[in-house]
């Protein structure tokens, strides 16, 4: 199996050296683009002997002629390499968020509509043992239909989005569309319905300043770091949130917090009129409430690897994709464009403080 590399950051390098090479050891890297000219360090030393060097997708893809192509660039540039691939019928693995503005999302749907190529965008969330006995409770009725949703997500290693390259705000456009794509998309997958509308509110420069704004004594509630932006010139938000309904009626509530230290959470809580389902990552657990029996349920799913497991089984969908045409995705294109569309209007939202319809996958 021969794979093309489009990016060769953290994220991919730890895909690489902590999955695919021990579900895949017939995997060879054969061609890389990245700007450093020591990225190939990353890789194991007989693919570092082996692999070739390429400054364009169409130079990799005739030059090494791979059977899977990865793109793990920074965000702004998913879009435009991402549409270049499409022209090619070659497994793409596309890192989320699969877009940064309207302009780009509506580009991409439109490269992709008479597109070969299969895609695997990279949510591991929707794809975790412990998201897929969650989404198995609600399908065998545990709670009757899902009436709401109450989703937080707490990141207690929220300064990596302020004092690393995930500060750049005009390669990032915020939060949502960093944070929040992995979990509108696994609400999506959980309700059965994408999301039509929003109303979302952020909060910016409170926490976490820009160190040119220090004027005087500091304030002690406050983090002062360099180059993050400020508010009228854009950056990250210390906290964002948003109301949420979907196309099926269920309606909701999404928080994201990057200030939290010493705790973590990311699930949610699903209601419907026969119970609620409680599930965290973080403990493994999930709680079920019936409310019309004198009894509850608890389940503990041990789960291992990167983003609770969800990337090992990625991983195996993707390699299988690879083996055999006739597997299908289990985050194909569309799901990517319909958690990036649910951002954008959550962002724009957030910025103009009116609810917003959300752009569906198919209106181009």
């Amino acid at each position: 199996m021969k794979i093309g590399i489009i990016g060769l950051g953290r994220r991919m390098s730890n895909l690489l050296n902590n999955v695919l090479y021990s579900v895949a050891p017939e995997a060879e890297i054969v061609g890389l683009i990245d700007p450093d000219p020591e990225a190939k360090s990353k890789l194991r030393p007989e693919d570092q002997a082996r692999v070739k060097l390429f400054n364009s997708v169409d130079d990799l893809v005739c030059g090494a002629k791979p059977d899977a192509l990865f793109l793990a660039t920074q965000c702004d540039t998913h879009t435009p390499l991402a549409i270049q691939i499409a022209k090619y019928d070659i497994p793409l693995f596309l890192e989320k968020p699969v877009a940064i503005n309207m302009e780009q999302a509506v580009a991409l749907e439109k490269g992709f509509e008479k597109s070969r190529c299969p895609v695997l965008v990279s949510f591991p969330l929707r794809v975790s043992r412990l998201c897929e006995r969650v989404k198995q409770l609600i399908v065998q009725g545990t709670v009757g239909r899902v009436e709401h949703v109450t989703a937080t997500n707490y990141v207690s290693y929220g300064n990596v989005y302020f004092d690393t390259w995930h500060r750049n705000y005009p390669v990032t456009q915020g939060l949502f569309l960093q944070k929040a794509t992995h979990d509108f998309d696994y609400l999506i997958h959980l309700v059965g319905a994408p999301i039509v509308r929003v109303a979302a509110m952020s909060s910016l420069g409170r926490v976490y300043r820009d160190k040119k704004t220090l004027v005087g004594a500091p304030d002690p509630y406050s983090n002062y770091l360099e180059q993050i932006g400020t508010p009228e010139e854009g950056m990250n938000e210390d906290s964002s949130s948003a109301l949420i309904e979907f196309a099926n009626g269920a309606k909701g509530v999404y928080t994201q917090i990057f200030f939290s230290k010493r705790h973590d959470r990311r699930g949610a809580i699903i209601s419907g009129h026969r119970g609620m389902i409680d599930f965290d990552w973080y403990k493994d657990r999930i709680d079920c409430v019936h409310h019309q029996q004198p009894f509850n349920d608890s389940f503990i799913v041990n789960e291992a690897n990167g983003h609770f497991g969800g990337d090992l089984i990625l991983l195996q969908n993707f390699l299988a994709m690879v083996r055999d045409r006739k597997v299908a995705s289990l985050a194909p294109i569309q799901t990517g464009l319909e958690s990036v569309y649910a951002c954008l209007a959550a962002k724009e939202s957030a910025e103009t403080g009116r609810f917003l319809n959300v752009r569906q996958v198919g209106q181009c």
